[in-house]
């Protein structure tokens, strides 16, 4: 992991599952990492342990659905460390639903969180890591970004968008400004993505499977290893899944 030493790298969603695995298993390989989610208190904690086991951390309170968040994120960054190398979007909800509930405030924080959070982390690290002429964008799709079931219609939706962005992003930047964009696909994952279901028949498929998932840590190697890439590789895509599910 000697490219990840050294490696100032900006983690959203970083309060809990994948985001909080990726910032304690980069920490410990070297990077100083930017721990970003609303729950600043759970931010602080883990900080406190990633200070406690010998790495570096810093961390922001913001909401990815707030382009102003984002760039005061972007710019703390930079103040502190003084350039950005990696930007992990993680942060991410998926509250299900067949489309007949017509649960529309719920779509709208899909597209808000899951895309626009996307979009707005982008733009905020963007004009730094083209100025700096290196950077890597790593954005956390899903499984579901490959391929739509019942009740997942518009999750799938958003992380479609996901993968869409991210070779947008690969063509124009990664020649132009060696800047470059990774896709990780996680698959059934424990962590708090159920928290967010309301409907009750969703709930109850997630109640039958969540035992299945697999350790975020999973999820935390995939990243580590497409940032420890040197730079002359680009790692495009990576999905990872429980062995357990078809």
């Amino acid at each position: 992991m000697e490219n990840v030493q050294g490696k100032v790298v900006i983690i959203t969603g970083a309060s809990s599952g994948i985001g909080e695995a990726t910032a304690k298993m980069l920490a410990q390989h070297g990077a100083k990492v930017v721990l970003a989610a609303r729950r600043e208190e759970r931010l602080h904690t883990i900080v406190d342990e990633i200070k406690q086991a010998g790495g570096e951390a810093v961390s922001v309170k913001a909401d990815v659905a707030s382009a102003e968040d984002m760039q005061q994120l972007a710019n703390f960054a930079l103040r502190v460390y003084g350039r950005i190398d990696v930007l992990v979007n993680n942060a991410g909800v998926m509250p299900s639903s067949r489309m007949n509930e017509l649960r529309v405030t719920e779509w709208d924080q899909m597209i808000d969180v899951n895309i626009k959070g996307v979009l707005y982390g982008i733009a905020a690290v963007l004009p730094a890591m083209r100025e700096q002429r290196s950077g890597h964008i790593i954005n956390l799709s899903s499984t579901s970004g490959y391929q739509v079931s019942p009740t997942s219609a518009v999750y799938a939706a958003t992380k479609f968008a996901v993968r869409a962005i991210s070779e947008g992003l690969r063509l124009e930047e990664s020649a132009a400004s060696n800047i470059r964009s990774t896709v990780i696909a996680p698959g059934l994952t424990k962590t708090e993505l159920f928290d967010s279901i309301t409907s009750p028949e969703v709930q109850a498929i997630a109640g039958q499977i969540s035992g299945l998932g697999i350790s975020p840590d999973s999820i935390a190697r995939a990243i580590a290893f497409a940032i420890n890439e040197p730079d002359d590789t680009l790692i495009s895509e990576i999905m990872v899944r429980p062995t357990a599910l078809a």
